[in-house]
């Protein structure tokens, strides 16, 4: 099958980055378990609670400005090193005026804006990292755009590498010296790992540049030149003068919409996550308690259902610039093609998840973590996975559209509707109605990116291939399951675990196998 060289790019990438993606995973979830049992419950919630800052910060200075890199570099190959170093220029500015105002302010921060005044000495060290994130963010944006993925993959398993590295030598030294390990050490590797990947990016960038710059230059002659109005501000850069940050007010044109809707966004969910511990004591727990539920949540159960959707996440990275791509070459069908396939594989991945966190979410929540609260939150949030993958995927697609302001506008109404769950059902039903709610917003969320989707572009829609192939897969998979014996084998001293694993991986085949059937008939249907 000859395949073109932007569909080779596009697959390449895709598999690029989910290797890397569950690579990284899965680094990263054996990383929470030690964490988890070194600081425990109340400390992976009080590391939680800081996060919200840091991912204002990111939407300010890094991530907005990422997204306008990758969407002109995609548009206008030949004029990407200065959009870059217009980007990189106007980003590292402003996440060094960040870091500045949260260390030292990171008092008053901690008190007055967390509600939490354990949280000061970690905002302190934390904003060392706001720099870092800004060069690694602005550089990947640059080769998402180029398509050449495989560095921001590896800056990626580097910065889990080095984070991970620099927490278990500070937790060993701690032990060894009879130190008290306290939450500072996860906030130590955080600031690690994006400076490592930081510095991992930039040295690749001032290394082999020109190579990639020559190269790509050779394979774009007698390419038109762009017409699609989406791209009206990147025209602007290829017709600027030679000055190297000229292109800043069009990166501003992009930049400063989806900045501001970022803002908004992450202003709402900082909102959220300090809601949580306080609607808790009014529930009836203490302080303490209430911050342990919370980090049971974020640090032990949400890190199990985002585990898979490295594949979902990688897919939407590629499908920004090669939506974007297709639109500005006019090829409709390129686009559609990409909504029909994001939609189909991940139903697929988020139907099977359904199985296996309501099968063995209990078993693994105990087995892991210790914890049958972890356990129970497993279980009812492996209902988000369909709609949070659908979400992600096609929420990338309409941003390749260039639909900011309405992708901003859905997650603003399902965020909405997430706080008021929080607000007005954690007093009267506990933890639950948060997780009730996550599962109302991301269903509502999905909802609305399909019918805009819809409205723009027409793509195939089968009820079977999206939902009833893999309901009906999975049911047969469960069922032949059910024909292996409860207690698997395993050698003597491995822990339960490794039966639990080798169980969710005997469902997972027999899974496949039925998909790949059912996909083997569908095509000698229709040939």
């Amino acid at each position: 099958m000859n395949l073109s060289p932007h569909k080779r790019a596009f697959i390449a990438g895709t598999m690029i980055l989910t290797a890397t993606g569950f690579l990284s995973r899965i680094l990263g979830f054996f990383y929470r378990i030690f964490l988890s049992r070194a600081i425990g419950a109340e400390g992976l919630g009080i590391y939680n609670m800081v996060h919200p800052i840091f991912g204002i910060c990111f939407a300010l200075c890094a991530g907005s400005i990422q997204t306008a890199i990758s969407r002109f570099t995609a548009a206008d190959p030949d004029h990407a090193k200065r959009t870059l170093l217009s980007g990189f220029s106007l980003s590292f500015a402003m996440s060094l005026a960040a870091a500045f105002v949260i260390r030292h302010f990171s008092g008053p921060l901690a008190e007055h804006v967390l509600m939490e005044p354990r949280c000061a000495p970690l905002l302190s060290v934390m904003a060392f990292a706001i720099p870092c994130t800004s060069v690694h963010a602005c550089i990947c944006g640059y080769y998402y755009g180029k398509e050449k993925v495989s560095v921001p993959a590896a800056a990626q398993l580097f910065e889990q590498t080095i984070r991970i590295f620099t927490v278990f030598l500070l937790v060993s030294v701690c032990i060894e010296k009879r130190i008290p390990v306290t939450v500072s050490l996860a906030v130590f590797g955080l600031v690690a790992g994006e400076a490592g990947s930081a510095l991992f990016v930039l040295i690749f960038f001032l290394l082999f540049h020109e190579f990639h710059e020559n190269t790509g230059r050779s394979c774009r002659i007698g390419q038109s030149s762009i017409k699609n109005p989406l791209f009206r501000n990147s025209e602007r850069i290829s017709d600027l003068s030679g000055n190297l940050f000229s292109p800043m007010s069009a990166l501003l044109a992009l930049a400063a919409p989806l900045m501001a809707n970022r803002l908004i966004l992450n202003l709402l969910q900082s909102a959220e996550t300090i809601m949580i511990p306080e609607r808790l004591t009014v529930y009836g727990l203490t302080r303490s308690q209430a911050v342990s539920t919370y980090g049971t949540l974020t640090g032990m159960a949400m890190p199990f259902v985002l585990f898979p959707s490295a594949l979902v996440n990688s897919l939407a990275v590629v499908l920004l610039p090669a939506t974007a791509r297709h639109q500005s070459a006019g090829n409709d069908s390129g686009i559609a093609a990409g909504i029909s396939m994001s939609f189909r594989y991940s139903l697929y991945l988020g139907i099977f998840c359904i199985g296996v966190f309501t099968v063995f979410g209990d078993v693994l929540g105990l087995q892991i973590f210790k914890s049958q609260d972890a356990g129970s939150f497993i279980q009812i949030l492996a209902w988000l996975c369909p709609f949070l993958y659908l979400a992600t995927s096609s929420g990338s697609i309409l941003n390749g559209l260039g639909k900011t302001k309405l992708t901003f506008f859905h997650h603003l109404v399902s965020l909405l509707v997430r706080i008021a769950f929080v607000w007005f059902g954690i007093p009267e039903f506990g933890i639950r109605a948060c997780l009730w709610g996550m599962l109302a917003s991301e269903i509502l969320l999905s909802l609305l990116h399909i019918l805009a989707l819809r409205r723009s572009v027409s793509y195939d829609w089968n009820v079977w291939t999206f939902i009833g192939k893999p309901v009906f897969c999975l049911l047969c998979a469960l069922w032949i399951f059910r024909l292996f014996p409860e207690e698997l084998p395993i050698p003597a001293g491995f822990p339960d675990f490794f039966r639990t694993a080798a169980q969710v991986l005997i469902l997972s085949t027999v899974y496949l196998l039925f998909l790949l059937f059912f996909h083997r008939k569908q095509d000698q249907i229709t040939s």
